[in-house]
C-alpha cells in the first residue's frame, strides 16, 4: 500500500487542526478567520455558484457577507462533524481558499453511506483540484470514517460537476427525477456512486495519479 500522508490531527481535537493532503490541494475545516477569504470567494462566484445550489432560506442572512451568520455556518458544521452527521472542507490551493467539499446526510445502521459535494472557484477551475480533493475526501471517508458507499448526485447539465466524476471513473447509476431543489427548481439529479469494494479495489492507482507522498504545507 502506497504510503501516503493521510491526515495531521490535532492534539486538542479541535475541528479546526485536521488536514487532509493531495498533491496540490488541502482539505480542512473552515474556522472564523477563514470568514474574509471565504466571502470573497463566494461574493464573486456568485452567479457561477447559486445556479447549482438549493436556495437559501427567505430572510436569512448571507454567511459570505455577515460574519456573524458565517460563525454560525462553521458552528453547525463542526456539530455536524462531532454528532458523525457530515464531515465539511475546506479545499486550499497554494494556502488560498478555493472551494469546497463536503460528505453530508451521513447514514450509520445498514447504509454506512454519505453524499459528496463540491464547488470551485471559477478563477481556478480547470486544472483537476477538485477531483483531487475529492480523492482526498474518498480516502477518509472510506478509510477513517469507515463508511460503506459514497454518492454524488449531480444535475444533468452541469458538465463541469459531472466531467470530475468522469475524470475519475466513478460509477453512474441512473437518474432521480424530480430529486433536489436547486435555485427554485426540482431538479432531476444523475445519481454516481462507489463502494468501499470498489475503493479498495482502485485505491492504489487513484493514489498514485492524484496524491503525494509529501504533504503540503498549506495553511
Amino acid at each position: 500500500m502506497s504510503q501516503v500522508p493521510r491526515s495531521q490531527h490535532p492534539a486538542s481535537g479541535a475541528s479546526g487542526g485536521l488536514r487532509l493532503y493531495g498533491r496540490r490541494v488541502m482539505l480542512r475545516p473552515l474556522v472564523g478567520p477563514d470568514f474574509t477569504a471565504w466571502g470573497e470567494v463566494r461574493h464573486t462566484n456568485e452567479a457561477w455558484l447559486t445556479q447549482w445550489e438549493p436556495s437559501r432560506a427567505p430572510g436569512s442572512p448571507d454567511p459570505a457577507r455577515h460574519r456573524e451568520a458565517f460563525l454560525a455556518r462553521c458552528s453547525s458544521r463542526d456539530k455536524e462533524r462531532q454528532y458523525g452527521q457530515a464531515h465539511s472542507f475546506g479545499v486550499f490551493v497554494n494556502g488560498l481558499i478555493s472551494g469546497e467539499i463536503n460528505l453530508n446526510n451521513v447514514q450509520r445502521g445498514a447504509a454506512q453511506t454519505a453524499t459528496l459535494g463540491y464547488w470551485i472557484d471559477e478563477r481556478r477551475a480547470g486544472h483537476s483540484y477538485i477531483p483531487e480533493g475529492v480523492v482526498i475526501a474518498l480516502r477518509h471517508g472510506f478509510e477513517d470514517l469507515r463508511l460503506h458507499r459514497i454518492e454524488v448526485c449531480i444535475v444533468p447539465r452541469n458538465q463541469n460537476s459531472r466531467r470530475v466524476v468522469e475524470k475519475l471513473m466513478i460509477r453512474e447509476e441512473g437518474v432521480a427525477l424530480r430529486f433536489l431543489e436547486i435555485a427554485g427548481v426540482w431538479e432531476d439529479h444523475i445519481r454516481y456512486a462507489i463502494t468501499l469494494e470498489e475503493w479498495t479495489a482502485r485505491r492504489n492507482d487513484l493514489v498514485k495519479q492524484w496524491l503525494a507522498a509529501t504533504p503540503s504545507t498549506d495553511t
